[in-house]
């Protein structure tokens, strides 16, 4: 169900465009390739010079390489249009740091302190926000929905509401792993 008209007229302003990439490589390991992109529908203004309607205000990258429990091995950033060229493109190299997190295990806690405020591009941070979502969706193209062994709980439940244990979802798809009462 799409969002109900708007109440009134309106004239759009601003896009934003954030696209992640899942591949697989030949080596089995995993890679997000991720843009944000900002554009103005009119010229706009800066203290660097005027951006024309239609060009990026922002356009950046994040490339993170992933192995199988979602530990990031390699991480890039890079920026091809910023408001202030020459500054704002220089954190790139700085999210080479995110080697060794783990997109699952307290991600975006971590990259908040890593690169918040001063530390980082406010702009590449957000971006690396989706990536642990984008990371499960790229995997489940390569795993089964129920584990290979009985035993082993999905990798799905209890990541969202709709699959909490306790859930009506769970008690109709998942039932042996229903935790709710009956």
């Amino acid at each position: 169900m799409p969002l109900p008209a708007p109440e009134l007229p309106r004239e759009r302003a601003h896009c934003r465009r954030i696209v992640i990439e899942g591949y697989r490589r030949d080596d089995g390991l995993l890679e997000l390739d991720a843009m944000l992109e900002d554009v103005k529908d009119k010229d706009y203004p800066l203290e660097s010079g005027s951006r024309a309607a239609g060009d990026p205000v922002h356009r950046m990258w994040a490339r993170v390489t992933l192995d199988a429990e979602f530990t990031i091995v390699r991480a890039e950033a890079c920026s091809d249009w910023v408001p202030y060229f020459g500054y704002c493109d220089t954190i790139g190299p700085s999210y080479g740091k995110l080697v060794g997190l783990n997109l699952v295990r307290g991600f975006r806690r971590t990259v908040t302190e890593m690169f918040g405020e001063v530390g980082g591009c406010s702009h590449l941070t957000e971006l690396l926000m989706s990536l642990p979502t984008a990371a499960i969706q790229t995997f489940a193209t390569f795993r089964r929905e129920s584990p290979d062994t009985p035993d082993e709980k999905p990798f799905q439940l209890d990541r969202c509401h709709a699959l909490e244990t306790t859930a009506p979802a769970v008690k109709r798809y998942y039932p042996r792993w229903y935790r709710g009462k009956d």
